[in-house]
């Protein structure tokens, strides 16, 4: 099977998904998410939407953060992929900032409105020693 990818805009769910994880406040942004979404992070595995708003909240509250989107495509089945860069410091070393790239493939269930089957993450690589 051949699946084939395209660049397009940037859709509003996804900006707005990159702003609550940025915040974590993720009223409209993690609307897409529903208790049966799966999301990868890295080796982690994370399961339904108030576990997966734990997560970015353990992982980013003691940080500030922002999520750049680069690249975005659409793909075959409900695959959406986007590319981006976070920068980052911890709230407590505000003047060490680091950088590191991302990869987001969502899988979705729908398309409207928009529910996420399954987001796999990869970032880094980072030096993490200087964020965590």
């Amino acid at each position: 099977m051949t699946h084939t990818a395209h660049t397009a805009a940037v859709p509003d769910w996804i900006l707005s998904f990159m702003d609550a994880i940025d915040t974590l406040d993720f009223d409209e942004g993690f609307a897409p998410l529903t208790e049966d979404t799966d999301m990868y992070f890295g080796t982690e595995h994370v399961h339904g939407v108030e576990a997966i708003k734990a997560f970015f909240i353990k992982i980013d509250e003691p940080l500030n953060i922002t999520h750049e989107v680069l690249e975005y495509w659409t793909a075959d089945d409900g695959v959406r992929l986007l590319r981006g860069e976070a920068t980052m410091a911890r709230k407590s070393a505000p003047d060490t900032v680091v950088r590191a790239p991302f990869m987001h493939i969502f899988h979705l269930d729908q398309e409207e409105p928009v529910r996420i089957r399954t987001l796999r993450i990869t970032a880094g690589p980072l030096q993490t020693d200087a964020v965590m």
